[in-house]
């Protein structure tokens, strides 16, 4: 099989070549394993190529919907048994995992050939993909800038058509970010909806979940119905809606009343572009027969949602970094200079300001409530910039010597009186200052690449929904392919 023939199929339709018996699954893997080695090193989105294992998957029958296909996952939650999962950091390259998480396995039952892992930003903690450890991965469309994050690995994989899926997760819009700065479809399912055990129960209280980046609307869908459904180590049973995820994607959904807004306070200019994709989706939903409504402001208080996901994230990080710790018995040092400021940010929190972050949560559900009472969808960008270019958003040198010295003298919680915090808060949110809702709030959200930039940026739209409107999303998601398709659209690699 040719490359360019295997870049013109998304999943399903490689999983249907095999079953027509056109191709085999070892075709498949050649051409995947192929372009990571002509495409990658300019990219640098696979971090572990595990020939070993998809030849020995390729030794057994594969069935379910997406057999025989290349599949690629995450080096962060999504454990491989026998293998490290990385999580982006030198603390943990050598610890090697004991069992599949559960959406590993449920991929390896639905036929897909795992064959590596992709980079991320150390714990996953920034919306960028520049970890130390392996490196910084490169947007496809524009090598000088990120594939955005945490998933920027996946993303730029997918982009560059390397596989036509891989898996992602999200905490804080780790999968709809690089789904936006690389073109590409990104659900984040809601909470509950697709576990993340058996090592984890609720990862940061239920705001990161498990998922895909892909190339079309159908693969997500068809993904979605892999992966969701409680397990044995659930804490709920999650509900899911008649008939199949996929079978929505063919099926247009009812006129829906959908409103939107791009000014933020944390960024009350976002980029003309990022609002031209805003627009594009209004126009085309409108031309579809659904009503849009620019709203006055966000129908909730983004600011106050903003800094208590931070105090949260940051918190959390100081319990990982410190579990980390206990497991491999690693230094500080093992940590990088970010990592490690932000979990001292955290650590100065305490066990109050922690809870009020995460009990005040419900304001903000509340708020997204009433606010469905009235509209069926909430529209906006997915960024508030283009994706930003790799480096952006190292520390400057001042900065670095101030918190290497407080990091040093163990008085790092001095920090937040310095102006580190404003500088991270600016870095993390005021470019990607809408994905936060859907992860406070567990509602599903989804990204699409509705739009292009005259220098050929790809930039998302960006859709929250009412709890369970999963199935909502998707069929709302293929309508707009049909209407404006983007799966033809590949980047400018060579």
């Amino acid at each position: 099989m040719r490359i360019d023939e295997y870049r013109k199929y998304d999943g399903l339709g490689l999983a249907e070549l095999v079953a027509n018996r056109e191709v085999t699954p070892r075709d498949l893997l050649d051409c995947a394993l192929g372009q990571v080695k002509s495409i990658d090193p300019r990219l640098n989105s696979v971090v572990r190529v595990m020939s070993k294992q998809a030849d020995e998957q390729l030794t057994r029958p594969l069935q379910g919907p997406f057999a025989g296909v290349p599949f690629l996952i995450k080096d962060l939650s999504q454990d491989y048994a026998g293998l490290p999962t990385s999580s982006g950091s030198r603390s943990l390259t050598d610890l090697a995992m004991p069992e599949h998480s559960t959406v590993v396995q449920r991929w390896l039952d639905a036929g897909l050939v795992i064959f590596g892992k992709t980079n991320t930003p150390e714990f996953g903690a920034k919306g960028i993909t520049e970890p130390a450890v392996h490196g910084a991965t490169r947007n496809p469309w524009d090598r000088s800038r990120t594939p955005g994050g945490s998933s920027g690995g996946s993303a730029a994989a997918v982009a560059s058509g390397i596989v036509p899926v891989a898996g992602a997760n999200d905490g804080g819009g780790s999968i709809r970010i690089p789904a936006a700065c690389c073109g590409l479809v990104g659900l984040k399912p809601g909470r509950g909806l697709v576990p993340s055990g058996p090592t984890f129960g609720e990862p940061m209280h239920g705001a990161a979940v498990q998922g895909v980046v892909s190339r079309s609307v159908r693969d997500t869908a068809a993904m979605l119905d892999v992966l969701a459904g409680g397990e044995a180590s659930s804490g709920y049973l999650p509900a899911r809606p008649d008939g199949t995820f996929l079978s929505r994607v063919d099926k247009d959904p009812k006129p829906l009343r959908i409103g939107m807004y791009a000014v933020t306070s944390v960024n009350p200019s976002p980029h003309p572009q990022a609002v031209a994709a805003m627009e594009s989706a209004a126009k085309t939903l409108t031309d579809l027969g659904h009503t849009v409504e620019l709203l006055d402001a966000p129908p909730y208080d983004d600011k106050s949602l903003n800094r208590e996901f931070l105090l949260a994230w940051f918190t959390y990080l100081a319990w990982e970094m410190d579990e980390v710790k206990r497991r491999t018995g690693c230094g500080d040092d093992a940590f990088e200079r970010d990592t490690r400021i932000m979990a001292a940010l955290g650590r100065a929190a305490s066990g109050i300001d922690y809870l009020d972050a995460v009990e005040g949560r419900h304001v903000h559900v509340r708020a997204l409530a009433t606010y469905f009472e009235t509209y069926d969808l909430l529209l906006t960008p997915t960024l508030a910039e283009l994706p930003p270019k790799i480096g952006a958003f190292d520390l400057a040198k001042p900065l670095q010597m101030a918190s290497d010295l407080l990091l040093r003298s163990r008085t790092a919680g001095l920090l937040r009186h310095t102006g580190i915090v404003d500088q991270m808060i600016d870095d993390n949110i005021s470019w990607i200052p809408y994905t936060q809702l859907a992860n406070v709030t567990g509602r599903p959200a989804l990204s699409l690449p509705v739009h292009w930039t005259p220098d050929g940026l790809p930039m998302g739209a960006h859709f929250t929904a009412p709890l369970g409107g999963e199935a909502l999303l998707v069929q709302l998601a293929g309508q707009i392919e049909r209407a404006a398709p983007w799966v033809d659209r590949y980047d400018t690699l060579d």
